[in-house]
């Protein structure tokens, strides 16, 4: 799968497609709508599936030295008001936070991130590494092939491989058809 079929692939979802027309108006470092809203469209649509069936949210990540909760919560009222309309929930997230969010809620480390792209970087799933930037740009370190092929490998890259089987668990409850090459 090439960048430009992802794209036009990820935008048969109309929430992606607004999403990413307005992503710029957010106004904020390195934004990029990733993950699920990403993949799950993909999958959906090489499934037979409504493009926005099983997306349970839309992830707006962003990047901004300023780590303070206030920071972030200004950001996820700004997106709220700009996406209000699509009715979908929004997971707007600074990924210079990370770190001192995560021990708490999934009683694991993380090291600080230093832009979105790590962050992305370091999803559980290889396949699921994907993100579209504000401009438009697709980035995708582990490429297109897994994706399109529905091919599931942890990612050496993240911190937290305990949590891979879930996951992967997960994302074949949605789409029985993918291959987990991850189990042992």
């Amino acid at each position: 799968m090439t960048a430009a079929e992802f794209l036009r692939l990820v935008r048969l979802n109309t929430v992606n497609a607004a999403i990413l027309e307005r992503l710029p108006a957010l106004g904020v470092s390195q934004a990029h709508l990733v993950a699920g809203a990403l993949f799950g469209t993909v999958w959906n649509t090489q499934s037979g599936q409504p493009p926005g069936a099983n997306i349970r949210d839309y992830d707006l990540f962003y990047w901004d030295p300023d780590t303070s909760y206030g920071a972030e919560d200004a950001v996820i009222r700004r997106a709220a008001a700009l996406f209000a309309d699509l009715d979908v929930t929004l997971e707007v997230r600074n990924q210079a936070r990370v770190h001192l969010w995560f021990p708490e809620r999934y009683g694991l480390t993380r090291p600080p991130l230093g832009s979105v792209r790590e962050g992305i970087d370091q999803f559980l799933v290889e396949c699921t590494c994907v993100g579209i930037g504000a401009a438009g740009e697709v980035y995708a370190p582990f490429g297109l092939m897994d994706l399109a092929a529905g091919r599931l490998k942890p990612n050496a890259n993240n911190h937290t491989p305990s949590l891979y089987a879930a996951k992967a668990a997960s994302y074949r409850e949605r789409w029985p058809w993918l291959r987990d090459e991850g189990r042992g």
